[in-house]
């Protein structure tokens, strides 16, 4: 509306009326059109957009109770103002009730009846530009697309899906490069806190000395070099999620000061006094199995316990090899947008390379692979000379195709996907309890 003139239909029966306010609101700088009566507006609106309608009440053919009721199913955004005689102002209630934004009682006074409008324009464009800001707001607040048709990202994210309307604690699991941070992001997206931040933390990427001013922040002259306030992490994702990835990687100090903020939301800067509230959702992320760390003394059990209230572990790449397919397309589209280059197809050999190959560094890894292939590649197919050396030669060797290998990779698969409950995983695997119990020692298979 800042970059037009606002749209106004005058609907009354009256020319008098129609005609004066016509000219009124175009000496105000509205574009005006007139309608003798609701079927007149109905037919108009069908071409045209309006911003605002000023609508009588008494009319023939169609009045403006019926016109508005119309309007409520096709043009529910359109802003109404009623005009309405002393006599009927009950019935001009009932069009408020209907949604319209005021009335004006006749004789109009045309200086009362301008400010009216300008009010409800104001308000219109107010409302307009807030549910721009609020769609513009969710596409950034929505994760990156999940690409897999896999069974165990189905269940992964099933478990998105579960969680992501709580605001339990959440542990992510998985081999480094599995998309960790992408399904913490997906659970925010999903969350009732998408509108406000995500705000992420490597622990295992930042020095420990400046672990803790990261978290909580600093007040001026806290310590050498802090020349002034910093707001912290655990400030900044308040009504939002903090994401804290490689979990396991925290000091011993740093979990007895992150138990006692996830136990009472509140903390200190360094070298402040005043304490601070914060209100948000954690997600953690680690590659590391800390039931083990736990047992050697290096994570707290207390700790452990208030983060992992739900957890969900993600597939390496090489247990859900369907998915390759599928995740070489999704990256060579968004490299192809980003590069400014044609897209391009995935040959029949590089395929067989591709699914052949284990990929320790699971989907970062291949991502990595397709965009060295986007940018030496001269020709309009992915072939075998166009991936990383490793892939071309360990994807040509034969992988270990013997029965009990096969047996312990879908043993592996299947307790990933029931999230590590044995009695479950033996009923899909058609076997006892014991039974599988007894091929997990064999394998040496890590249940949970």
């Amino acid at each position: 509306m800042s970059h037009r003139k606002p749209r106004i239909m005058i609907v009354d029966d009256e020319r008098s009326v129609r005609e004066s306010l016509r000219e009124w609101f175009l000496e105000d700088g509205f574009e005006v059109v007139t309608a003798e009566d609701g079927l007149d507006a109905l037919k108009k609106l069908d071409s045209d957009p309006f911003d605002l309608l000023v609508v009588d009440l008494k009319m023939p053919r169609m009045d403006g109770i019926s016109l508005q009721r119309r309007l409520r199913e096709t043009h529910p955004d359109l802003t109404i103002i009623i005009l309405t005689a002393f006599a009927s102002v009950e019935t001009a209630v009932e069009a408020l009730k209907l949604g319209a934004f005021d009335y004006v009682t006749k004789p109009v006074d045309p200086d009362e009846l301008s400010h009216t409008v300008r009010r409800a324009l104001e308000r219109k464009q107010l409302t307009d530009e807030n549910a721009r800001l609020r769609d513009k707001v969710t596409q950034l607040a929505t994760a990156a697309p999940i690409v897999g048709s896999s069974r165990g990202m189905e269940r992964v994210m099933e478990l998105v899906g579960t969680v992501a309307e709580t605001d339990a604690s959440v542990v992510i699991r998985g081999e480094s490069g599995t998309g960790k941070e992408l399904i913490a992001r997906a659970i925010h997206g999903a969350s009732p806190r998408r509108f406000f931040p995500i705000v992420a933390v490597n622990c295992g990427a930042i020095p420990e000395t400046l672990l803790e001013s990261e978290l909580f922040g600093h007040e001026k002259g806290a310590f050498t070099g802090a020349h002034y306030r910093r707001k912290g992490k655990l400030e900044l994702a308040n009504g939002g999620t903090l994401f804290l990835d490689e979990i396991g990687e925290i000091p011993a100090k740093m979990q007895v000061d992150l138990l006692r903020v996830l136990e009472s939301h509140r903390f200190n800067r360094l070298g402040g006094a005043q304490e601070i509230e914060s209100d948000f959702r954690l997600v953690c992320a680690t590659n590391r199995d800390l039931e083990a760390l736990v047992k050697e003394g290096r994570f707290r059990e207390d700790l452990y316990y208030r983060i992992h209230v739900f957890s969900i572990e993600i597939p390496p790449l090489r247990e859900r090899r369907e998915d390759i397919p599928l995740l070489v397309e999704h990256f060579v589209e968004k490299l192809s947008r980003s590069m400014g280059k044609p897209s391009k197809q995935l040959s029949e050999e590089s395929e067989e390379l591709l699914q052949a190959y284990d990929w320790p560094g699971n989907v970062r890894e291949l991502e990595n692979a397709i965009e060295r292939a986007m940018v030496i590649g001269t020709t309009d197919s992915i072939r075998p000379q166009d991936l990383p050396l490793q892939v071309e030669q360990e994807g040509g060797t034969p992988r270990d195709r013997s029965l009990e290998s096969l047996e312990s990779e879908h043993i592996a698969r299947v307790l990933r996907e029931e999230s590590g409950n044995v009695s479950q995983a033996a009923r899909v695997l058609g076997i006892d309890r014991g039974t599988l119990y007894n091929k997990i020692k064999k394998y040496g298979i890590r249940s949970g």
